[in-house]
């Protein structure tokens, strides 16, 4: 038997089966970096409509984990594709580097008590090599973006723009100081946002403390009694026993009902719902001599139980009964509700009794208590009350309290002189902060929607932000405070754009290393310079102005189409970012806001070294491959958690070798094709690969769709589907025999790989913005050109046709039938009777507009069923419609492998007996002739 081997088309690509990714991506990434692909593609998209996406800066303290690589993959993935959608989109990296953690590391690094200016110069470098770290391995995961030129909150341009925002919003009166309780770390030493702060369970001492009545004719009064007959009490219960020795009120609820109860030897205040849970508590009973409404009791001053000072009755609305008593102890400096009763009632801030110190420990002054640390003085305090008989109970219960997110351990609130941004100060005589707020997420579209309402309840609720810290490390607050009025010096803002200009030059020791007598001259005496730095959500809060609108960044444009972080990011950037730009310029900085999950592994829980669950991106990327990490992520849905395996991962491989299977077969099929010589015009197209045209067109339409919904996991399953049923499981099947075995400059060939073409043009670019490395790898196959890319392109431009619409419509049918044919055949081929397909001749029954479909295929409906023989029966009706399948009794071609009756009967049959009719006219005739398929 002769070998026809090589008279066949057979395909042939230098795109190798296995993608070999771990290995050859390195050498990609450093290619693209000596290539400068990420200017070429600034330089082709000049004039284009412009597409910012702003980076939320990561903190620049440690390695990358899964989270950041998420994050800047979905970046990737968006601003790849709105390049090809027709935008010049920029992508400038960022990093945040001042704060806390980073001082913390100079500590540890180099111990306490190191001199301020020699910590901010550790603190830079220190944050200079994390940037180095973690921006190598961003590139590593095939981020294209500015990676020469990112900014760093740390940029001595970036600080100064940042001191001139705080000037704009001090000017438009947001900004103000105040004596306020805050939340304050001792580890810290410093104030908190409330970004910073988390809830853990804690163990407390909850203790029920009698204060007694100093005026008991008033208290008799208030309950329409004639004379009180045995020494009154008023009840409460809190768990901050340390909170005891500061207080210097008692707060009651005005629409309460309050009991006076006699226990026997005294009579207690309590709310009259809680009077029997609290004397069971007590292990009391006694006896309601009369009630009143809380309003009544305003005023009325009751006596500390160890200190010699009272404490009045002040009405709030804040006390429930929902725990305690109904009386809650006032400590104005460690409450919030505290402070802002107090203010309410007259009480001026220099009242406020304040024994806490920054580092927790009770003034050596206080009383009992004095050089005490709080936590520690709690059982002593407790003791003191019980000495003094003013303990009515004392339990350990646990307890959701607040936590320093960096250090775990308990936070106080504690009134300190901060500086403040109002969220309810309208400088402008009708707006406030909060308002404006509201509107701007009001105009803000949210992926996912959620996120809106979520936002919107903590502007709704949050108070005024405590923008000023008393660390080291971050951009001052250059203000100068008079010694005796404590007021800023009246040429303020004029000081602070001298102070920035000087930032500008030389960072911010230029402020901390000068005197004040270099701008203030003879009235230095008169002023205190501050040492107090900003929030470092103040620093990422303000890259709306500080990098976007910067002199030195024209590539960018305000306000930003998207910002994009973690769920987490509506409590930080996304928050302070919102009140910075509603405060500068009345509105968000932002268009839209997309929120990604967190990453949690195959079970669902946490990641954390101490479970052994960690999956890093760098360890993926070294064993796989990071185009699987990005294939993960943009077919994970991000609006929730992202659940990541390694089983979950060699599920992703195998999706990506499918790919670049089909990939691959488009690549070898096209390979002797060239589109400017060989391509036909669609109308001679075979209504097949006109079909297959029409569904490029429906996918890339729907892509391009999902792709501006920020829908990945829509693009992945589309792509996928497509690849794997309308391409391998049903078009490239079909079009083997027709690629193969017809002669290669045939009609019938180059119809196909026309379609093949435009459909790889067409997937190649759909693909590139989540399969960044392959899709440059099939770029260099079909184009050839070593200085192109397919990201100096946009989505392919497919030619048009008429009646795409019924085309669609009838193949599904064709497609319907096939699917039926396919079922029965495996059955034959189950129980033995054929092999291959090609075995088999196939009846069909069939009525109405299927018979009609059908029919107009013609002897191209074997191709299209792939088998050797078809027979198109008219049924009478869909109740007769039937699929029959025999094995054939015919001879297989050694060719084309069809079961033929005209195989060794033709006109070469002498020299070629085992060709059948087609495979001889198309080796030496003039060729098959075929219309559909």
């Amino acid at each position: 038997m002769a070998d026809y081997r090589k008279t066949l088309n057979m395909p042939d690509t230098s795109f190798p089966m296995r993608g070999d990714l771990a290995k050859r991506e390195p050498g990609w990434v450093k290619d693209w970096q000596q290539k400068q692909l990420y200017k070429k593609i600034r330089a082709a998209a000049q004039g284009r409509p412009r597409f910012v996406l702003h980076d939320g800066p990561p903190y620049a303290n440690g390695d990358i984990h899964i989270g950041h690589a998420v994050n800047k993959i979905l970046k990737d993935i968006i601003v790849r594709a709105k390049t090809l959608a027709g935008f010049d989109a920029p992508y400038v990296p960022g990093w945040d580097c001042h704060g806390l953690p980073i001082e913390h590391q100079i500590e540890k690094q180099h111990g306490k008590g190191i001199a301020a200016d020699k910590v901010r110069t550790l603190s830079r470098a220190y944050a200079a090599q994390q940037v180095e770290r973690q921006k190598k391995d961003f590139i590593r995961l095939g981020v294209l973006g500015d990676w020469d030129n990112p900014y760093l909150t740390m940029d001595f341009k970036t600080e100064a723009a940042e001191i001139r925002a705080l000037g704009r919003m001090l000017e438009q009166g947001w900004v103000f100081k105040g004596l306020k309780p805050v939340n304050w770390c001792f580890d810290c030493g410093s104030a908190l946002a409330e970004a910073e702060v988390e809830y853990e369970d804690k163990k407390s001492d909850a203790i029920d403390v009698a204060f007694r009545c100093d005026q008991p004719e008033k208290l008799a009064a208030a309950f329409k009694l004639d004379r009180l007959a045995k020494p009154s009490f008023a009840v409460i219960w809190t768990t901050t026993p340390w909170t005891i020795p500061a207080n210097q009120a008692l707060n009651i609820h005005p629409e309460f009902n309050y009991a006076l109860v006699d226990v026997g030897d005294k009579l207690l205040l309590l709310a009259a719902e809680l009077v029997e849970e609290c004397l069971k508590r007590y292990g009391l009973e006694g006896t309601v001599m009369a009630t009143a409404k809380g309003a009544q009791l305003a005023g009325i001053e009751f006596h500390h139980p160890f200190y010699d000072r009272v404490a009045p009755v002040y009405l709030a609305e804040y006390v429930g009964t929902d725990a305690g008593t109904g009386i809650v102890h006032c400590s104005p400096a460690y409450g919030v509700d505290d402070f802002m009763i107090w203010r309410a009632n007259g009480r001026g801030f220099d009242e406020i009794l304040n024994p806490v110190q920054g580092h927790g420990v009770y003034v050596p002054s206080l009383e009992f208590f004095g050089g005490q640390f709080i936590w520690k003085a709690n059982p002593n305090i407790v003791d003191k009350l019980r000495e003094v008989g003013a303990l009515l109970k004392h339990e350990t219960i646990t307890h959701s309290y607040m936590h320093c997110w960096r250090h775990k351990t308990p936070v106080i609130y504690r009134a300190t002189a901060q500086w403040f941004v109002g969220m309810d100060r309208k400088p402008d005589g009708s707006t406030s902060l909060r308002e404006h707020a509201l509107q701007a997420i009001a105009d803000t579209t949210f992926y996912p929607a959620w996120g809106q309402a979520r936002l919107n309840a903590m502007i709704a609720n949050r108070p005024d932000w405590c923008i000023s810290r008393q660390r080291n490390w971050g951009v001052p607050i250059p203000f100068f405070l008079h010694k005796e009025s404590g007021e800023l010096h009246p040429r303020t803002l004029e000081l602070v754009e001298q102070v920035a200009l000087r930032v500008e030059q030389g960072g911010i020791d230029a402020w901390f290393n000068m005197e004040a007598a270099e701008l203030l001259g003879a009235e230095a005496a008169q002023y205190i310079k501050m040492s107090d730095t900003l929030d470092v959500w103040f620093d990422s809060g303000v890259t709306h102005l500080s990098v976007m609108r910067g002199s030195h960044r024209d590539e960018l444009a305000w306000p930003a189409d998207l910002y994009l972080e973690g769920s987490d990011q509506h409590r930080g950037w996304f928050h302070s970012s919102l009140l910075t730009g509603c405060a500068i310029d009345g509105r968000a900085p932002y268009q839209a806001l997309l929120t990604h999950g967190f990453v949690v592994d195959g079970k669902g829980m946490k990641m954390s070294k101490s479970k052994g669950n960690v999956i890093a991106p760098q360890e993926v990327s070294d064993k796989m491959g990071a185009e699987i990490l990005r294939l993960w992520v943009a077919s994970t849905d991000y609006s929730g958690e992202l659940t990541i395996s390694k089983e979950i991962l060699d599920r992703v491989v195998e999706t990506y070798r499918r790919l670049r299977n089909t990939l691959r077969f488009l690549l070898a099929n096209t390979a002797d094709f060239d589109a400017g010589k060989n391509s036909l015009p669609v109308a001679e197209w075979l209504e097949i690969d006109r079909y297959a045209l029409a569904l490029m067109r429906r996918l890339q339409t729907q892509l391009a769709g999902d792709y501006e919904r920020y829908e990945f996991l829509k693009v992945v399953q589309a792509l996928q589907g497509f690849c794997s049923e309308d391409l391998g499981g049903f078009y490239l099947d079909i079009l083997k025999d027709r690629l193969y075995t017809s002669a290669a400059d045939s009609k019938a060939r180059r119809s196909a790989q026309s379609a093949l073409w435009h459909i790889t043009q067409c997937v190649t670019r759909l693909m590139a913005p989540v399969l960044s490395f392959t899709a440059e790898e099939i770029w260099a196959v079909i184009n050839g050109k070593p200085d192109d890319s397919v990201m100096l392109h946009s989505w392919h431009v497919l030619p048009e046709q008429q009646g795409e619409a019924e085309l669609l419509e009838r193949w599904q049918q064709i497609r319907e039938v096939r699917s039926q044919v396919t079922k029965v055949l495996e059955d034959l081929r189950t129980e033995g009777k054929i092999g291959s397909s090609l075995q088999a001749e196939v009846e069909i029954r069939a009525s109405g507009a299927r018979y009609e479909n059908l029919a107009a295929l013609d002897d191209d409906l074997r191709f299209v069923l792939i088998c050797s023989r078809t027979t198109l029966v008219k049924a009478a009706d869909a109740g007769a419609e039937a699929v029959i399948a025999t094995p054939t009794a015919h001879v297989k071609c050694a060719r084309c492998w069809h079961w033929r009756a005209d195989v060794g009967k033709h006109e070469h049959a002498a020299e070629h007996p085992e060709l059948c009719g087609r495979c001889a006219s198309n080796l030496f005739g003039a060729g098959e002739v075929r219309s559909h398929a």
